[in-house]
């Protein structure tokens, strides 16, 4: 078991540390909060060990889980990878590119793993088709949540919408090309609405759109390809794949069949493939303690999510265009 600590406990803080502790691959050492007065209070009431100073847990521990905001995440992660732990990051990685790529320099300098939270990768619905998309050439999300003022001192961007570009890079085997998009801000300082169009070197198009003032929450994904078309609900756990194949000499009374122009007849059949409930959060820690133990790459690496946070920056440019 590796002896892992965590640094910050707030929303999310807190059920890390209650999932490390649940975890069969993990012993929870302790964590460290900046307002002691909070650590004292999650201490208390849940047991946790809390260390009066970050290198006093730093030095206790094998691995270390930062939780903090995004604007310390640098700051925390150079400190433990200089003193040689491995690294597993809430995203966005970093609040800049710059600080992220730094970061993969001192992993690889230090010879340590690093992991990034992008959980939707272990989402179930996600894995259940994952293996489905295959080329995708058109994609379209839109991930819309309820007012919540946690995050908003960020853009929507990094808060919301970072989640499907990581998702749609990982299954687009292709540069991007071109962004164009738009964003509004309705409430908070930075944006709370926007609308990305990427455009891929394949010729693969993504069209997202996020917002963080929806009177309703959504969290769905369409991949349309070549005789395919997989739709995946993030927030239901939920997942459809609508293919097409060539249409039977004789069709059955209830066999959907379309004809185009051409009279080429395909036809359409539907299939919900099994989704198996899981606790995505709990999935991706224990999968960084698998890479670490049996030193194999990490599910989501700090090089794959820097690449997010780059496309992330490339769309927040364009609304000052």
């Amino acid at each position: 078991m590796l002896k892992v600590g965590v640094l910050g406990a707030g929303h999310l803080g807190k059920i890390h540390l209650r999932l490390l502790q649940q975890s069969d691959k993990y012993e929870l050492v302790g964590f460290y909060d900046e307002n002691q007065e909070n650590a004292e209070r999650i201490s208390k009431e849940f047991g946790y060990k809390n260390f009066s100073t970050i290198a006093k847990l730093i030095h206790a521990v094998d691995v270390i889980d930062i939780v903090t905001p995004t604007l310390s995440h640098y700051k925390c992660a150079k400190v433990a990878i200089k003193s040689g732990k491995h690294i597993f990051i809430e995203k966005p990685i970093a609040n800049t590119v710059e600080e992220a790529e730094e970061i993969i320099a001192l992993a690889n300098e230090y010879n340590v793993k690093g992991q990034v939270g992008h959980v939707e990768r272990f989402n179930p619905a996600f894995i259940a088709t994952k293996e489905m998309i295959e080329n995708p050439m058109f994609i379209e999300t839109h991930r819309l949540a309820e007012f919540n003022p946690r995050g908003t001192d960020v853009p929507v961007v990094l808060d919301l919408m970072i989640h499907d570009i990581d998702a749609i890079l990982s299954v687009v085997n292709s540069k991007v090309k071109n962004i164009n998009a738009s964003g509004v801000s309705v409430i908070s300082e930075t944006p709370d609405i926007a609308n990305a169009r990427i455009e891929f070197e394949n010729g693969c198009v993504a069209n997202l759109t996020a917002s963080r003032i929806s009177l309703k929450n959504m969290r769905k994904s369409r991949f349309f390809q070549k005789d395919a078309y997989i739709s995946v609900d993030f927030l239901e756990k939920k997942c459809e794949v609508v293919r097409m194949k060539d249409a039977p000499e004789v069709p059955g009374d209830f066999d959907m069949i379309l004809q185009n122009a051409e009279g080429v007849k395909k036809q359409i059949y539907f299939t919900n493939p099994d989704v198996e409930q899981n606790n995505a959060i709990l999935d991706e820690l224990n999968s960084f303690a698998d890479a670490i133990n049996n030193n194999t790459t990490p599910v989501v690496t700090l090089e794959q999510a820097t690449d997010a946070l780059r496309v992330a920056y490339q769309i927040i440019e364009c609304f000052d265009k």
